[in-house]
């Protein structure tokens, strides 16, 4: 059942809180690239990529701690610290625009602090929805859990352009920063009682390094990290490619460019749905979602006008969720729980903190040489990924093709070789 998690009140609480403070998420991402790109540069997209090197560096280089703080601490407790500190910096942000004085490296330092609180609450609210559902559902949670954060995708860039468009671009941080109370409100009516206790990681020395470890022991997880990698770096900067094409390409105003990104997330949303009706994640499914990311990132680098790009990032969102909600359900069900949390800090790094590694250089390719070839960068990286993938079944899962009805089908072991 699709839907099955909803079952536990405590995941329904928590489930409403984070779809109103995603919103809000989005109306910031939404609104930061705009104001960057248009009212603090002359559509500069490296300075794009500055911003978001500075927002999710953090996930990189604060990974020890991160991952040592979601296994050895009270998740809930840190998600209460977490998502206040960056309700304030929304605030604080917004403060700054609204009033007229907001600079360039006002942005860039906002995106610093902001991402260092997120570093440590992403892993902790990634491995808190075991604790909120159990084992037998976590796959299942994990890919609402995403549907939540896509449908928030599909809503708040909409409303981001309203907004931009009617009363400005800092009131769109200001909305964010008060989203953020529907988490703290929905932790605070959480019955503690009822959470699913994990066992935690003992305070030895040497743990903090144990998650790497572990990761580098196991083939599945380290081809999982390769393609995460790969994908992350060079595909995941919608950001920079939505927004140059809409401003650079197709003379789009703050309504279509949000209008875009949010038709891309109703691919998002579909591949998310997608994912929490599926029993089990596979690996197939990993291979499948950077194939066709990558295919499709190359027809839309193609698209000769803004509906067909729409159309692109459509079948980019579906496949762009498939990959990632499949190596987040793959990486969870599969690690012991004691180890989850530094696991999938590792994960975190790598999905968001490699990120900014590449987003100054997909923003240089498309001042340099035009947005369309950013695009062909996010294709490439698919592609890349696609066949990381394929190597791993083929040398793990003894993956081999076969005609079945007229059609070329793939045939793997469910276990490891």
């Amino acid at each position: 059942m699709t839907f099955r998690s909803l079952r536990s009140r405590n995941y329904r609480i928590w489930a409403a809180g984070s779809l109103i403070s995603n919103i809000g998420t989005w109306l910031q991402r939404t609104a930061q690239s705009w104001l960057v790109l248009t009212q603090l540069t002359h559509g500069n997209a490296t300075a794009v990529g500055i911003v978001m090197a500075l927002q999710f560096g953090p996930q990189m280089l604060l990974l020890p701690w991160t991952g040592f703080a979601a296994d050895h601490l009270d998740r809930r407790k840190l998600l209460l610290a977490t998502q206040a500190a960056m309700g304030l910096l929304a605030l604080g942000l917004g403060a700054l625009t609204v009033a007229g004085l907001v600079q360039l490296w006002h942005v860039y330092g906002f995106a610093l602090l902001f991402g260092c609180a997120s570093a440590f609450d992403a892993p902790a609210r990634q491995t808190f929805v075991a604790d909120l559902v159990g084992e037998m559902d976590l796959a299942n949670a994990v890919a609402l859990n995403s549907t939540s954060f896509n449908a928030a995708r599909m809503i708040g860039p909409a409303v981001a352009g309203l907004l931009i468009a009617s009363v400005g671009t800092g009131w769109a941080f200001v909305v964010n920063g008060v989203s953020f109370g529907a988490v703290l409100v929905s932790l605070s009516f959480l019955r503690v009682s009822e959470l699913h206790a994990e066992a935690r990681a003992g305070r030895i020395r040497g743990s903090l390094l144990a998650g790497f470890r572990y990761v580098w022991g196991r083939p599945d997880l380290r081809a999982i990290l390769i393609t995460l990698f790969l994908i992350s770096t060079f595909g995941f900067n919608f950001a920079i490619f939505i927004s140059t094409m809409a401003v650079n390409v197709f003379q789009a105003d703050a309504g279509l460019y949000g209008l875009l990104t949010s038709v891309m997330a109703v691919g998002t949303v579909a591949g998310s749905l997608f994912v929490a009706g599926r029993e089990r994640p596979h690996f197939l499914h990993l291979f499948s979602g950077a194939a066709v990311f990558g295919l499709a990132c190359g027809i839309a680098a193609l698209m000769p006008n803004v509906w067909l790009f729409a159309a692109a990032l459509a079948v980019i969102g579906v496949s762009a969720l498939t990959f990632a909600n499949t190596s987040n359900s793959l990486m969870q069900i599969s690690t012991e729980p004691a180890m989850r949390g530094r696991v999938m800090a590792i994960r975190l790094a790598v999905a968001l903190g490699c990120t900014p590694l590449g987003a100054p250089f997909v923003g240089w390719v498309a001042d340099r040489y035009g947005p369309r070839w950013s695009v062909g960068v996010a294709a490439a990286s698919g592609i890349a990924a696609a066949l990381v993938a394929l190597h791993y079944l083929a040398k793990h899962h003894r993956l081999r093709l076969h005609v079945e009805a007229g059609r070329l089908r793939f045939r793997v072991e469910e276990e490891p070789a």
